[in-house]
C-alpha cells in the first residue's frame, strides 16, 4: 500500500514554481524574456564564434575563455528556464516538466541558477578592472561584443535575481561554483601548455611571480562574496514577495 504522505518528485522539487515563475510579471511574459535573453545570447556567441573561425583562423581560442565559457552557460540557462516556463505556461500553471525529470537534473539546473546569477556579476568586475583597454571600444565590433558579454551579462543575471522568483540561492551550491572556478586554472594552463599563450594575462605565473596567488585567491573570494550577495538577495526578494500575498 503506498504512504499517502509520500511526496511526489513534483512536490518534492519547487514545489512553489520559482524557477518558472515572477511576482512581476506573467508567466507567459516570462517566458517571452526569457526565449528572447537566450536567442540573443546564442546569437552573439555564434557570431564571435564563427568571426574568430573565418577572420582571424582561431575559433579553437573561444572556448578557453572563462567569459565565453560563463556566456555559454548563460546561455543555455535561459534556453532550458524559457522552456520549461512556456510548459509551465501551456500546463496552465499545474506544473513544469523539470519537476518530474531525474534527480540530478533537476540539481543541475539550480547550481546553473547559481552560476547563471554570479559568474556573470564576476566576470564583470574582472574585465572592467583588470582587463579593460582602449581595444575594448575600439571599433563597433569590439565594442558590441565587449558590452554583450561584460555588461549585459550582468544586466541578465539582475534580471533573473530580482524580477523572478527563482531562488534563493542554498549555500551547498557555493561548493560546485568554486570548484569549476578552480577547474578553469586547470583549462588555462593546458592552453597555455597546448597553444602557447595565457587567455588572461594575468594567470602568467612569469610576469606577476607572487601576484598570481593573489589574484587566484582574489577571484576566488570575489564568487564567494558574490554568492553571498546574491542568496542574501534572493532571500529578501523571497522573504518580501511572500509577505506581500500574505498581506
Amino acid at each position: 500500500m503506498s504512504d499517502p504522505e509520500k511526496k511526489t518528485p513534483e512536490a518534492q522539487f519547487d514545489p512553489d514554481h520559482r524557477f518558472v515563475t515572477s511576482y512581476f510579471i506573467s508567466p507567459s511574459a516570462l517566458a517571452v524574456i526569457r526565449i528572447l535573453i537566450a536567442i540573443y545570447t546564442l546569437v552573439t556567441n555564434l557570431y564571435v564564434l564563427i568571426r574568430l573561425g573565418v577572420r582571424s583562423h582561431e575559433a579553437d581560442q573561444f572556448l578557453p575563455y572563462f567569459t565565453n565559457l560563463s556566456y555559454v552557460g548563460q546561455c543555455a540557462y535561459f534556453w532550458a528556464a524559457g522552456v520549461q516556463t512556456i510548459f509551465y505556461v501551456r500546463n496552465d500553471g499545474s506544473g513544469y516538466p523539470l519537476q518530474s525529470w531525474p534527480k540530478v537534473l533537476r540539481y543541475l539546473h539550480r547550481v546553473l541558477f547559481s552560476t547563471t546569477t554570479t559568474y556573470p556579476i564576476l566576470v564583470t568586475i574582472v574585465f572592467w578592472i583588470l582587463l579593460a583597454d582602449a581595444s575594448t571600444f575600439a571599433t563597433p565590433y569590439s565594442a558590441w561584443a565587449n558590452l554583450s558579454r561584460h555588461a549585459l551579462n550582468t544586466v541578465f543575471a539582475l534580471f533573473e535575481i530580482g524580477l523572478t522568483n527563482g531562488g534563493p540561492l542554498v549555500w551547498i551550491d557555493i561548493v560546485p561554483c568554486v570548484v569549476c572556478l578552480g577547474a578553469y586554472l586547470g583549462v588555462a594552463y593546458i592552453t597555455h601548455a597546448t597553444q602557447g599563450y595565457y587567455t588572461y594575462s594575468f594567470l602568467d605565473p612569469v610576469k606577476e611571480g607572487k601576484l598570481l596567488a593573489g589574484y587566484i585567491i582574489g577571484i576566488a573570494a570575489g564568487e564567494c562574496i558574490i554568492f553571498a550577495i546574491v542568496l542574501g538577495a534572493t532571500t529578501l526578494r523571497s522573504r518580501l514577495v511572500n509577505r506581500n500575498k500574505e498581506a
